[in-house]
């Protein structure tokens, strides 16, 4: 079933890039000096809030669309976890990205520094969502 299949190929697409953000990216530009690590991970952000939101509804959509046309309730498992990182990102996570944001690279310091590393760890949790939608939605193929 082909949109069983596309969500989870989404959901993995999310769930590896929100991985990739916690072990690679997140601690490269912790080794940057303070107003680099701001200037880095504002449009780093950007793009990734962007192409990680859009993964989600699309996994999202598509899930729903499989848990329709199969009947099977796991289906609205993976929907359920794979779409909790709107919520998430909207109600824990948004107010620490809205002050990094509003920091300007002349104003990077230790509390800039502060707050991307409260940020990294706030990111960790969509990364398990992201795994646990793509388990869940193994499971309803199987």
């Amino acid at each position: 079933m082909l949109a069983g299949h596309l969500a989870l190929a989404l959901a993995a697409a999310f769930a590896g890039a929100a991985f990739y953000i916690n072990v690679a990216e997140q601690p490269a530009r912790l080794g940057l000096d303070d107003r680099n690590l701001l200037k880095e991970w504002k449009p780093s952000y950007a793009g990734g809030f962007t192409m990680q939101g859009s993964l989600a509804v699309l996994s999202g959509l598509l899930g729903l669309l499989a848990a329709w046309m199969t009947t099977d309730w796991r289906w609205v498992v993976g929907v359920v976890l794979i779409l909790s990182n709107w919520p998430y990102t909207l109600v824990w996570m948004m107010p620490t990205n809205n002050k990094i944001k509003a920091i300007s690279e002349m104003d990077a310091g230790p509390e800039s520094r502060s707050m991307i590393l409260a940020w990294g760890k706030l990111h960790a949790v969509r990364t398990c969502l992201g795994v646990a939608a793509t388990s869940a939605y193994l499971w309803a193929l199987n």
